[in-house]
């Protein structure tokens, strides 16, 4: 749940340390508790939103699909839950114990034949080139040490005409709203997770890292200069929550422009 490695959160904080051991480390610290506390954060919105992100990229029945940064596979495994469900679904994540737990997940739901977890890094999947339908990334491209190179990997490993949704966090912007949200997350929240998880750094991160984070246009532009094309943003819930959405051109696309 990152910007570049070494960018300031712009009020003088020093840089965010992005390690992917560090991050990897912290987030196994709390996998044991990380989807209860990411329901009761978000007052269950986050269901909703990624059905939202996978029905926005709609892959096709018997479509090869890769979750990146899955944590615990809860994209991945909504991915399972269309009317014409794809082929294979492959999630990669540094976090060993996420993974475990999103194994359990994926075996009690009988979906073990299609979705596949492994660790591994959005900055070098493994994947070979043009491999894939569709991608999805959940609440992780903010922790990437180098969002632009996991952009081009992702670019790397689609099909021509391959779909991308990424869902992650923002700030709200009609300053009333934005005012109560900070408030929230920066006070509140930090400390109901750090009570729930009985771990105070990984919910001072995540407010640290959302304010450090890309705006919406900055990602956007990241996308295009990764290889995409058709880039939407969409706010959702006041903008707490950005779905962002691209098409990768296929080779015919690619020599009109």
């Amino acid at each position: 749940m990152g910007g570049p490695a070494g960018r300031p959160s712009g009020d003088g904080a020093p840089p965010l340390d992005k390690t992917p051991g560090r991050i990897a480390g912290m987030f196994d610290a709390i996998a044991h508790r990380y989807d209860r506390l990411n329901h009761v954060l978000s007052a269950g919105l986050d269901r909703r939103w990624r059905r939202r992100a996978i029905a926005a990229i709609a892959p096709p029945a018997g479509a090869r699909v890769l979750d990146v940064c899955t944590g615990t596979a809860d994209l991945a495994i909504a991915a399972c839950r269309r009317d014409a469900p794809p082929r294979t679904v492959l999630g990669v994540d540094f976090a060993g114990a996420m993974l475990e737990i999103g194994r359990r997940k994926v075996q009690a739901r009988g979906l073990d034949r299609r979705v596949r977890l492994v660790r591994g890094d959005a900055c070098r999947l493994p994947c070979p080139p043009a491999s894939m339908d569709a991608v999805t990334i959940g609440f992780g491209i903010r922790n990437v040490v180098d969002p632009a190179q996991a952009v081009r990997e992702i670019a790397r490993v689609l099909k021509p005409g391959g779909r991308l949704a990424i869902l992650e966090f923002g700030e709200p912007r009609l300053p009333l709203i934005r005012a109560v949200y900070l408030w929230y997350f920066r006070r509140v929240l930090p400390r109901i997770g750090r009570w729930l998880s009985r771990h105070a750094e990984a919910y001072a991160y995540l407010p640290a890292s959302v304010h450090a984070f890309l705006g919406p246009d900055a990602l956007a532009a990241v996308l295009r200069g990764g290889g995409f094309g058709e880039v939407r943003v969409e706010r959702l819930a006041l903008g707490i929550v950005y779905l962002y959405l691209a098409r990768k051109p296929t080779e015919r696309e690619r020599a009109v422009y």
